[in-house]
This record gives structure tokens, sequence and C-alpha cells, in this order.
């Protein structure tokens, strides 16, 4: 199930940069795949972009306390399998 995830790590980047990436990675997201990314902080800006574009997210606590976002399309249901399935093993973010 990982090979459904492409792994994005923005948590050692300054604003914009986090943003600028996932918006790219999004765009560039192929079929059946889902992003996970990772960021120190809860990307509020991120999420209005991600569902303009036709995203769907879970947002979760990892287990070093950064932030983890599984991002799939809305209509792709094998993406959205990969991530709620790799989203489940983590606990819900708390602000």
């Amino acid at each position: 199930m990982a090979e459904a995830l492409v792994d994005l790590d923005v948590s050692d980047l300054e604003p914009p940069e986090p943003l600028l990436r996932a918006t790219v990675a999004l765009q560039n997201l192929p079929r059946g795949k889902a992003l996970h990314m990772i960021h120190r902080l809860r990307p509020q800006l991120l999420y209005p972009e991600a569902e303009r574009l036709g995203f769907e997210s879970d947002t979760r606590q990892g287990p070093d306390g950064r932030c983890e976002i599984f991002f799939w399309r809305r209509d792709d249901p094998a993406a959205a399998r990969a991530a709620r399935t790799a989203a489940a093993a983590l606990p819900p973010w708390r602000e």
C-alpha cells in the first residue's frame, strides 16, 4: 500500500515554500496515488487550495509531533483507500 503514497516532507522549509511545493505536488499527483505530506504545523492555507483542486484530506499527528496530511482526489477510490489506511495508523491531529 505504501507504493500508493507519494511522500513530501516540507517540515524544514520556510513559508511560502511548503505551500508552493504542496500545490505543485497535488497538481502533478498521478491517479491512484495519494500525497503524504509532513509539515511541522497544520498548513491552514493549503486546505482551501487542495479543495479547489478537487482533493480531500485527513490530518494526523505523527509520532514525532509533526503534522502528517494525506491528500487524495475526490474521484479516486484507490488513492482514498490507500490514504485512509495509512492515516488510520496515526492519531487525529490536535491543535
